[in-house]
């Protein structure tokens, strides 16, 4: 996808570095030189293919094409038995999405909050590495809207790596499904609004086996994995995080089921800085139709606290985890996929664990033309 982003910058770079009028066919267009008409207008004509040999490229354009043709043979080749191309596509997608928290206090006291799911429609188009869409909150639209959130998404993924940006940020919508030794520890649904969380996570991964397997295949549908592949994977993630969590507001027979030293209020702002690696897989079950992708990358690094210390520290070990799934289906030009991922944070002090998680379910259905 990097490529067909860069196939566009090229085209960009050669018609602002040339000056050559944007008259290729109609009215005026005769008055333009011939060999700057005619290679602007083969261009257009033939889709964009830049390697055709019948294109009458001037000199500098045809630099931009040999610069553009080493990068694509740099970081997006594929060994064609395993690996092609699709080419453009329109997709639709719904997006659902919850956050959990869990507290593991003194004396076995556990806490269990989950928000309810959040929901999102939309639809975008995806050509070369460039996507537009658009996104709306579909809990309002159908009248069952899920506290005050905002989302942020933006990916990109070429043969020899990936990388990803997502932003969150959440007001209430959580339910308390434990909470420490009230009713006995037993599942309960308590309603709590004074949740904040604002993460921002991004991370950029490696394929060490990136001429047999595409991740582009499994999560942005731009190839097609031909036979069985996996390969190792090695990068790095960063994550800012901010959490805000008051138990203050609830009645006072569940507050006293708290462990007597543990706070009613915690505020949990870090950066965490790790080393992710693990492994992905694409089973082909069908060339060209059934697709099924594991990946698996835990992490480890360092977690840098603001604003407060913990046991006098301000930098603590991270432990993290990212899982994602995908399950595609394509017949002839349309497509169909079910994902989902898991992303989740630890944070250990000697009082109480917290581990914080965002999970997410999508459905995709478009179509290639």
């Amino acid at each position: 996808m990097m490529m067909r982003f860069l196939k566009v910058l090229v085209i960009i770079v050669v018609l602002f570095f040339t000056g050559t009028p944007w008259a290729v066919a109609g009215e005026g267009a005769d008055s333009v030189a011939g060999p700057e008409r005619n290679w602007l207008r083969q261009l257009f004509e033939n889709g964009f293919n830049l390697n055709d040999p019948a294109i009458n490229y001037p000199r500098f354009p045809r630099f931009c094409v040999d610069v553009y043709n080493w990068g694509d043979r740099t970081f997006n080749s594929y060994d064609k038995d395993y690996v092609v191309s699709t080419g453009k596509n329109w997709m639709a997608k719904t997006y659902n999405w919850s956050e959990s928290y869990f507290l593991d206090l003194e004396n076995k006291s556990r806490v269990l909050m989950i928000s309810d799911m959040y929901s999102d429609l939309g639809v975008s188009i995806n050509f070369m590495a460039l996507s537009l869409g658009y996104t709306f909150n579909a809990n309002n639209i159908f009248g069952s809207p899920v506290a005050k959130r905002r989302i942020f998404d933006f990916s990109f993924t070429c043969a020899l790596f990936s990388g990803n940006v997502h932003s969150s940020s959440t007001h209430g919508g959580v339910s308390i499904r434990r909470f420490a030794k009230y009713k006995d520890g037993h599942s309960i649904n308590v309603g709590l609004d004074d949740v904040k969380q604002t993460r921002l996570n991004g991370n950029i991964f490696y394929f060490f086996n990136h001429r047999k397997y595409s991740h582009a295949a499994a999560y942005s549908y731009s190839k097609y994995q031909l036979r069985s592949a996996g390969s190792w994977v090695l990068g790095v993630s960063l994550i800012r995080t901010d959490i805000d969590i008051d138990f203050s507001s609830l009645p006072p027979d569940m507050l006293d089921a708290l462990p007597p030293n543990a706070p009613r209020h915690y505020s949990l702002n870090y950066n965490d800085y790790c080393l992710l690696g693990g492994y992905a897989y694409n089973w082909v079950l069908h060339p060209r139709r059934w697709l099924i992708n594991i990946t698996a990358l835990p992490s480890v690094g360092v977690k840098h606290l603001r604003n407060v210390s913990v046991d006098d520290k301000k930098d603590l070990f991270a432990a993290n985890i990212k899982v994602n799934f995908s399950v595609v289906y394509n017949y002839k030009a349309l497509f169909a996929a079910f994902t989902g991922q898991l992303d989740a944070e630890q944070y250990t002090t000697n009082n109480y664990s917290f581990l914080n998680g965002q999970e997410s379910l999508s459905v995709c259905v478009g179509a290639r033309f």
